[in-house]
């Protein structure tokens, strides 16, 4: 069965960088949407950013859009969160999950609903002061 296991989590100060990763196994990366979410202290898991691993097409929340970017090695069957200009209001644990993309044959595209996502990884603490 599929795994994910993140990892790069940390402390920084604000306006710093971290770069998460995340790796599959147990079953083709290929085909998949690949996401990244995240919940704080006493609230809800919220999502971050998605991509389908079959093609370019990224998705971001607002909040991280310009700061956060989502990337992949297909090769390594490795999902990537480069996290820069951090701020404290970011600080959560972070995790990585896969579904299936939503859509038809060359139309597929990545939902932001950590509902439709099945996998998850076990998570891992990014604090910013």
């Amino acid at each position: 069965h599929v795994q994910l296991v993140e990892s790069g989590g940390g402390s920084v100060e604000a306006g710093g960088s971290l770069r998460l990763s995340c790796i599959h196994s147990g079953g083709p990366y290929a085909g998949h949407c690949m996401g990244w979410f995240r919940q704080a202290s006493g609230k809800e898991r919220e999502a971050v950013a998605t991509i389908f691993t079959g093609g370019p097409s990224t998705y971001y929340a607002a909040s991280v859009k310009g700061r956060f970017t989502i990337s992949q090695d297909s090769a390594k069957d490795t999902l990537y969160l480069q996290m820069n200009d951090l701020k404290p209001e970011d600080t959560a644990v972070y995790y990585c999950a896969a579904g299936p993309p939503q859509g038809t044959s060359g139309l597929y595209w990545c939902t932001m609903t950590s509902a439709e996502y099945g996998v998850w990884g076990q998570g891992t603490q990014v604090t910013v002061s």
